[in-house]
């Protein structure tokens, strides 16, 4: 798409030219796959009440994570609307990972023309395989605490498993129910039409109605038959074959002419648009089921993690351990012991501890925990010993740090020396901007003093001077991260950390975030009526500071105790707290100094907001098509934004975003509209048309009204950094130990022909040759090049290897960047879900269900080579006990009258005496461990259910040791439930127990005594 024609789209009022978009649409030669990515794609195509991947895969996060919380004592508090309130702005965050790798399947050449990835072109047994791997990826990715690779490769789980119920026949043939066969092998399986077999005739208009032959639309017990529709000419349609159809696909005007797809509610794009909605529901429905499996395979616990719900930032600390560091070491020791008894038992407390401690030349290890007391038990073993030379290699101890912290993390970095590896200064940026995380350097060191070193504190003399920019990628680092380089003492060291404390509390909004080297400066921010605790943080030496609030009251800072803030002065740093209550409005700061300052200013609130730019695409689907690493300068681009934490009752409204220049300038307006695609009350979506993105960095500042009309602005932490060039990874491979694996990319030129350098780096070191690579690229070219990794075989599955690109001109300060997670996979992974065989069934159930009881017998075994895991009564009022061998024949009244002392034992191995049980289980009691008992994995582990007849049907879950699981579902009439139960539960198997098997197992019984 030419610029130009981007152009067109967004007249000066910011209306949609709906008939040029139509006919610019018209033109397009290449086909439409799959429901639509995103919101944008209902502007382009007219189809304002389609639902699209995004909204699908929005809207069941946010109902499983509820539904989670609600179960959740601990977090559950209010109405589901509150809730929503409370979730946070790290919980968006990770929903738009989800929906950004979901959308990428269609926008990436890579996969977007792949009939595997879509469900095209009865492709149906590839695309099973690889929803298969992707499943178990993610439950790999999640157990490993990987929780940014287990979001990529969900949200390719989600697309595929969504487009299914689009492009085949599944709808057409009545069905209601999600086909668990998917993701299931062990459930029953449709047979996909053969090459030769014809499943369409022809359809001359758009809306095809009845164009499937009857084996496709075969309902009841009638032979079935899937197919999916064929698109473009890659690979070709067989004569007779269904087409994709719509007007972007040009397999249409191939027999049989038409089409198949729901994509749309538009009969333009899709042939059965009239089914759309049908389709939709099956793969909301489908996606539902995904989060529950996926929810009661790894635990509450780590699913919300995975979303990271409630998030509160990390405690990150990233310690220089050389013997001038005793001092630095002991106030990182107090502050975090001050954090952890303080916010002990409270929704402020960390759920994160990282400590990563560096030296000359060794870094790490990693020390990661989600126990306070471990992590202060990692402070109190830190020693400051040996060191001598200046430089440290601090920057590989960041990286470290940012590899192993969530995004959104504030990374605080305890030093007195420089970087010793500065050739890590553009992976670490990458990183840092990637993850929107913050880095702060507490710095006990003068960056004037060039004559000596911090070794005069260990009594040695250096022989060459020191460069009094020796510093300046910390600082580079911390103002383009939104964070603070602070050069202080070791007696202020202690009092200067209270940034932690300020930075590391929950529901953290920036205000301002300025940088400014004028002797005499003025600056704003704004306070609204949500904000609480506003803190000002200013680093460098102040000469003078006037607040003034919005009354026009004024108070000099350095002199002057009241009426309006609280200043405490330390070397490097002045820390100013405005008093309670704060009066809304705009606030006015001016300055004078010897020289640099930077002024960061904080306050509690909910509101706040992400965002991202996008370009318009119609390689193969419209839709805007999120910008990878920095934006393109000079040239339009769309600033999307998430605004999140809005009350349920908030009536507030957003008209503009400003791009701020770093000494606070307005550099463009940017006019916002409601993309009207937002899946909760408590976040906004929003849209505006950048006309040329600026050449020079800026922050994005957001402006709007809170519900009773005050203004309210937030202001982005991290500094956008335009450039010319571009880099885009276009295939994420998985990594199989004792294997080499490329990853392909392409640098895209948006200048004038020159010379660029490419430096690749991984934190596991499995790339082969790491750079620089130099290559020229012409002007408004594209080079197309692969990094090799190679995966030792000691590799454990599950691992995640950070892989950072970045691109650099060589004469000029043009740079970008690409970050990639790829993900460790066993080489011949188990991917067969335990069974449950019916052994025996009793039931006397009369009309007094109270009176009477009902009881299933089942053999558990594992189907693969795993073996058993763990078990679990998911749902019902009876009793799960666990057996060595065939359960007894005796009444089973005894199991419900057995005490509640009774009903669990430990995974210590099965009681003594005959037919004694190994376990009971209760709805309620976390899953048991097996895997001791049944070490041979063809060996059945014996169960028996037992309940009152007023509990008519229960569920057990089984799992396997490699993360597969099977959902048995039990009723006292033994009937597979045919019911709405069944469409929320099924994405796992489920037994079935007709009247045949039951005969035929009790027929057998006596042979299995």
């Amino acid at each position: 798409m030419t610029l130009q024609s981007r152009e067109t789209i967004w007249d000066a009022n910011g209306k949609t030219l709906y008939w040029i978009v139509l006919v610019y649409l018209l033109i397009l030669p290449l086909p439409c796959e799959g429901f639509l990515p995103n919101f944008w794609s209902r502007v382009l195509t007219l189809s304002w009440n389609s639902h699209t991947h995004q909204h699908m895969t929005e809207q069941s996060i946010l109902n499983i994570t509820l539904e989670t919380l609600k179960t959740t004592k601990k977090h559950h508090h209010g109405n589901h609307a509150e809730e929503q309130t409370r979730l946070g702005r790290g919980f968006w965050r990770a929903v738009g990972e989800v929906v950004k790798s979901n959308a990428a399947m269609d926008f990436l050449s890579s996969t977007r023309s792949d009939p595997v990835y879509h469900f095209d072109s009865e492709r149906v047994d590839g695309a099973m395989v690889m929803l298969r791997q992707l499943w178990g990826q993610t439950l790999l990715s999640v157990q490993a605490k990987e929780y940014q690779s287990a979001r990529h490769s969900l949200g390719q789980l989600f697309h595929s498993l969504q487009d299914f119920y689009s492009h085949s026949n599944w709808v057409e043939m009545g069905q209601r129910f999600i086909y668990l066969h998917l993701l299931h092998p062990d459930e029953p399986a449709i047979p996909v039409a053969k090459e030769d077999i014809p499943t369409c005739m022809e359809c001359f208009s758009h809306t095809c109605r009845d164009n499937l032959l009857p084996p496709m639309t075969a309902t009841g017990k009638d032979a079935k038959l899937l197919t999916t529709g064929y698109f473009s000419t890659v690979p070709s349609k067989p004569p007779g074959k269904c087409s994709h159809g719509g007007i972007l696909d040009s397999s249409r005007h191939a027999g049989a002419k038409g089409g198949i797809n729901k994509d749309s509610a538009s009969p333009l794009f899709s042939p059965h648009h009239y089914l759309h909605v049908e389709a939709a529901t099956l793969a909301t429905q489908a996606t539902l089921s995904v989060l529950r499996d996926l929810r009661d395979t790894v635990g509450h616990k780590s699913f919300l993690r995975l979303f990271s719900v409630k998030q509160v930032p990390a405690l990150v600390f990233v310690m220089d351990t050389t013997g001038s560091m005793f001092e630095e070491i002991t106030a990182a020791r107090l502050r975090a012991l001050s954090i952890i008894q303080n916010r002990a038992g409270s929704p402020e407390e960390p759920s994160t501890y990282l400590l990563v401690p560096f030296h000359d030349p060794e870094v790490g290890p990693v020390h990661e925990t989600d126990d306070p007391n471990q992590f202060m038990q990692h402070m109190e073993n830190l020693m400051a010993l040996g060191g001598g030379d200046e430089p440290e290699m601090c920057l590989s101890a960041i990286q470290l740090a940012l590899t192993h912290s969530p995004p959104l993390s504030e990374i605080f970095v305890f030093t007195d020396a420089s970087p010793k590896d500065a050739h890590l200064f553009d992976a670490v940026k990458a990183l840092a901007l990637e993850k929107q995380s913050k880095v702060t350097f507490l710095l006990t060191e003068d960056p004037n003093y060039t004559t000596e070193s911090r070794t005069k504190r260990k009594r040695k003399r250096r022989k060459e001077p020191l460069s009094p920019d020796r510093f300046a990628l910390y600082s580079s680092l911390s103002s383009l991260s939104g964070g603070l380089t602070i050069f202080t003492t070791n007696s202020d060291i202690h009092a200067v950390s209270t940034i932690v404390e300020d930075n590391t509390a929950i529901d953290k909004v920036m205000l301002l975030h300025v940088e400014t080297k004028e002797l005499m400066s003025s600056h704003s921010f704004r306070v609204d009526s949500s904000i609480r605790n506003v803190t000002l943080h200013v680093s460098g030496d102040l000469i003078e500071c006037t607040l003034t609030s919005p009354s026009g009251q004024s108070q000099s800072l350095l002199t002057e105790p009241r009426p309006l803030a609280e200043l405490e002065r330390f070397r490097g740093l002045y820390r100013i707290s405005l008093f309670s209550p704060t009066q809304p409005g705009l606030w006015k700061l001016r300055a004078k100094s010897h020289g640099h300052l930077t002024f960061n200013i904080i306050g509690d609130s909910n509101v706040d907001f992400l965002y991202y730019f996008a370009v318009i695409t119609n390689e193969t689907h419209p839709g805007l098509a999120r910008v990878e690493g920095s934006p393109i300068a000079d040239t339009p681009a769309f600033l999307v934004l998430a605004v999140t934490g809005l009350a349920p009752d908030e009536n507030a409204s957003f008209s503009r975003a400003t791009l701020v220049g770093a000494d606070g300038e307005s550099l463009q307006q940017v006019k916002l509209n409601s993309s009207s695609s937002s899946s909760s009350q408590s976040v906004m979506e929003l849209v505006g048309r950048v006309e040329s993105v600026p050449r020079v960095p800026f922050c994005v500042r957001l402006t709007g009204r809170d519900g009773i009309g005050d203004k309210l602005e937030r202001v982005s932490s991290e500094v956008v950094q335009p450039t010319h060039v571009q880099i885009q990874v276009l295939s994420v491979p998985r990594l199989v130990p004792g294997h080499s694996t490329m990853v392909d990319f392409d640098i895209l030129n948006h200048g004038p022909a020159r010379l660029f350098t490419l430096t690749a780096d991984d934190d596991c070191g499995y790339l082969q040759k790491r750079g620089p690579h130099r290559f020229y690229v012409a002007e408004q070219e594209t080079f197309h090049g692969q990094v090799d990794l190679h995966t030792p075989a000691t590799a454990q599955p599950g691992l995640t290897v950070t892989l950072t690109l970045t691109v650099h001109d060589l004469d000029s300060p043009d740079s970008n960047y690409a970050v990639a997670y790829l993900t460790v996979v066993p080489p011949d992974p188990d991917m067969s879900p335990p069974s449950c065989s019916i052994a025996r069934v009793r039931s006397s159930c009369i009309s007094r269900c109270n009176e009477s009881i009902w009881s299933v017998s089942l053999a558990v075994t594992d189907r693969g080579r795993s073996g058993l895991a763990a078990l679990q009564l998911q749902e019902g009022e009876g009793i799960l006990t666990l057996f060595g061998s065939p359960p007894p024949m005796e009444d089973s009244l005894t199991e419900l009258q057995a005490g509640p002392d009774q009903h669990r034992t430990t995974a210590g191995g099965p009681s003594h005496g005959h037919q004694q049980h190994m376990a009971r289980l209760e709805n309620g009691d976390p899953p048991l461990n097996v895997s001791e008992w049944v070490l041979d994995s063809s060996q059945p582990l014996w169960v028996r259910y037992t309940s009152s007849c007023c509990s008519v049907q229960a569920e057990l879950l089984v799992w396997d040791t490699a993360g597969n699981m099977k959902r048995c579902h039990l009723t006292s009439g033994q009937q597979r439930l045919l019911s709405d139960k069944s469409a929320e539960t099924n994405g796992s198997g489920r037994i079935t127990l007709t009247a045949g098997v039951c005969l035929l197992t009790l027929l057998l019984w006596p042979s299995l005594l």
